[in-house]
């Protein structure tokens, strides 16, 4: 196999954080999520805590705050230290091995490479629905509210940063609905195209 990256973006609850991880041990190459956020903190110079919290999501006020909030005379937010740390520790991955990169505007950020393969995950809302609420022991009506408030704050981040609409299809190589092809079906369709 030549080199490959797969990045997956995803919509809460959606199960491509799973479908990721998946693909990443039949095939045998790197998984990167949450365990590059040590790599981003010490790039930054942030917390890890910090990080977590912030690194793929917009703050919760919006874009407008998101655009403006606590920039110093450089015109940079903290938010901007992050997205940078993010950015290098993304591209120094990509040149270091084959991997599955989840989130993080992975498919933005690597959008020069010819060896990426883009996917955006997406489902029906009442099997994300329930998928949440079994996950996270919740009633379907907080189950519906993480799901918004998660995927607001992902576009937001995504939106303000690559300056492209989150989820829209023509940023991704391939878009595939988990809730009509289930999670077997979307990782053959995955590997398929790496063939």
């Amino acid at each position: 196999m030549t080199k490959r990256i797969i990045t997956i973006s995803r919509e809460f609850g959606s199960g491509g954080r799973f479908i990721g991880e998946e693909v990443a041990k039949k095939l045998g190459i790197a998984y990167y999520d949450k365990n590059i956020i040590n790599e981003i903190a010490e790039k930054s110079g942030l917390s890890p805590e910090y990080i977590q919290e912030n690194a793929e999501l917009s703050p919760k006020k919006g874009l407008f705050a998101y655009a403006f909030a606590g920039r110093d005379v450089t015109g940079k937010s903290v938010e901007d230290l992050v997205y940078e740390a993010q950015r290098k520790v993304i591209l120094e991955l990509a040149e270091k091995e084959s991997c599955v990169i989840i989130g993080r505007n992975a498919d933005y950020i690597l959008k020069d490479r010819d060896d990426v393969l883009n996917v955006f995950i997406h489902g029906d809302m009442p099997v994300k629905i329930q998928r949440i609420s079994q996950i996270y022991h919740v009633s379907e009506k907080v189950a519906a509210k993480m799901i918004e408030d998660t995927d607001k704050r992902r576009m937001t981040n995504y939106n303000f940063y690559t300056e492209q609409k989150w989820g829209k299809a023509s940023n991704y190589t391939l878009c595939l609905n988990t809730s009509q092809l289930g999670y077997d079906r979307c990782e053959k369709i995955i590997m398929e195209c790496l063939e």
